[in-house]
């Protein structure tokens, strides 16, 4: 399944540079973590949450970012983190690391992103200078996204969005009433692994085009407090929730690599608005299931909120309730805390990521 880096076209990586520069969104540019996830209207005690910013856990990306595609790329914005924990040694030995991966962008929700990643030492983030995932395969030509990272079955796995531009290609001839994020735009769920969060191998597209019908995002896989991919029923499962025909659809693995998908009716969110957008995370905590998603309220407006589950019926939805952290690329438990990243906070130009810890106080 491993895939061959590909030839891009520099001309056409050089265009989609120069037009996310040009990047505006009134609406996302206002977005902020803390109008999802700063306050909850009376919670259950099954809730993951509220957060609250913790200042000490702030990372900024260094402004000398390499760029292997050498087409003079650039970021301004990072932003749609996952964090990993690494644990190093054993028993009374052991040590923890926190690892965040980050997606990089020329402007805040603009093409041409690369995916980064930093390690938490005791002098601060420790940034590598440069991505771990860039621009290689046919799929990934207008940029690589929004990462998920999962420790399972002894390794790394690093599911994202690889962007690519569909114009006058077989698979758009094929799929022509596909859902387009604008016009030729198609997204599909790509993976990597490794064993060491260094050293990246591609393995390419998870989700096929009879399935995603070119677009599929999001590779939300229920993981534990520490960052594991968690089987349930003996399997991993991935919930997708946006594209595919806009059905929900569960992805079926032994292995993390290998998947298979089947339709299933997993969330119903009508109660709490019109349209659901994206599900966010999907937490383990204990017997129980929860699903964070994004959705448009009654008002129309961005939104938050949770779902319940029992882990002995993962797609049987027991309770729902406003109010959620959007944690795209997961929550764990760091310092006794659930924690997760977020930059959309950061001031324009700034490059800084901000981190938010579960707020205990009632």
């Amino acid at each position: 399944m491993t895939a061959e880096p590909q030839q891009l076209d520099r001309a056409q990586l050089v265009a989609d540079h120069e037009r996310a520069l040009r990047h505006e969104n009134a609406l996302t540019d206002r977005i902020s973590t803390d109008d999802f996830s700063a306050v909850y209207d009376d919670p259950p005690a099954w809730m993951i949450g509220p957060f609250r910013r913790d200042p000490s856990l702030t990372f900024t990306q260094p402004a000398d970012w390499a760029d292997p595609t050498g087409i003079g790329w650039t970021a301004e914005s990072v932003f749609n983190p996952t964090l990993g924990i690494e644990t190093v040694g054993h028993g009374l030995e052991a040590r923890h690391a926190l690892h965040l991966v980050y997606r990089a962008a020329p402007r805040k929700e603009s093409t041409s992103s690369r995916i980064g990643h930093a390690v938490l030492t005791a002098d601060g983030w420790v940034d590598d200078g440069g991505p771990i995932l860039w621009p290689t395969l046919r799929n990934e030509s207008l940029g690589v996204e929004d990462p998920k990272l999962y420790r399972a079955e002894g390794r790394w796995f690093l599911f994202y969005n690889g962007i690519w531009d569909t114009t006058g290609t077989p698979e758009r001839a094929q799929y022509p009433s596909a859902e387009h994020l604008d016009g030729e735009v198609g997204c599909d769920i790509n993976l990597a692994v490794s064993d060491d969060l260094v050293h990246w191998e591609k393995l390419g597209q998870v989700v096929p085009y009879d399935v995603s019908g070119l677009w599929a995002k999001g590779a939300v896989i229920p993981r534990n407090d520490r960052g594991e991919a968690v089987r349930i029923g003996g399997e991993y499962l991935m919930y997708v929730s946006e594209g595919c025909g806009g059905q929900l659809t569960v992805g079926h693995s032994d292995d993390m690599v290998h998947w298979t998908f089947t339709a299933e009716d997993y969330l119903d969110m009508s109660a709490l608005g019109p349209q659901l957008y994206e599900v966010a995370c999907a937490v383990v905590d204990g017997d129980r299931l929860v699903l964070d998603f994004f959705h448009q309220d009654p008002a129309g407006d961005f939104a938050a909120a949770q779902a319940l589950y029992d882990l002995d019926a993962p797609f049987a939805q027991l309770a729902l309730h406003p109010g959620g952290s959007l944690a795209w690329g997961g929550l764990l438990r760091w310092d006794g805390d659930r924690v997760f990243a977020q930059g959309w906070d950061a001031p324009r130009g700034s490059r800084e990521m901000y981190c938010y810890r579960e707020d205990h106080h009632d």
